[in-house]
């Protein structure tokens, strides 16, 4: 996919699980969403190899067996971290960021099967 598309299926994934969530939210209209959208986009592709090795390490390989779960640690924790960097982005705790990482990867997930969909006919 193109960056363009992915920052979009990105949006839609956070914005999803600010609507559904509780104890998240994004403050502010589309230009506060985009923001959130960039400054995540930017720190999850540096902190999430980085956390997700980490874990991996810390946790003397089972993070790595369990990959799934290490990355949506990882997603969690950069979401935490976006929190604290921005007043437009409030995530309650731990557990709302860790059902959020969840929901933006099954959001992710659909919106590329769609996309895959939609563009192979």
């Amino acid at each position: 996919m193109s960056y363009l598309v992915s920052f979009v299926v990105l949006l839609v994934s956070l914005v999803v699980a600010a609507r559904l969530l509780d104890g998240m939210e994004i403050k502010g209209g589309l230009g506060s969403h985009v923001l959130v959208g960039l400054i995540f986009g930017v720190l999850n592709a540096i902190l999430g190899p980085a956390l997700f090795a980490a874990i991996g390490i810390g946790t003397l390989g089972i993070g790595f067996l369990l990959s799934f779960v290490t990355r949506l640690i990882a997603t969690a924790i950069v979401l935490k971290i976006v929190d604290a960097l921005t007043d437009r982005l409030r995530v309650k705790d731990f557990k709302t960021a860790f059902l959020a990482a969840l929901l933006m990867s099954l959001t992710t997930s659909v919106c590329e099967v769609v996309i895959d969909f939609a563009f192979s006919h």
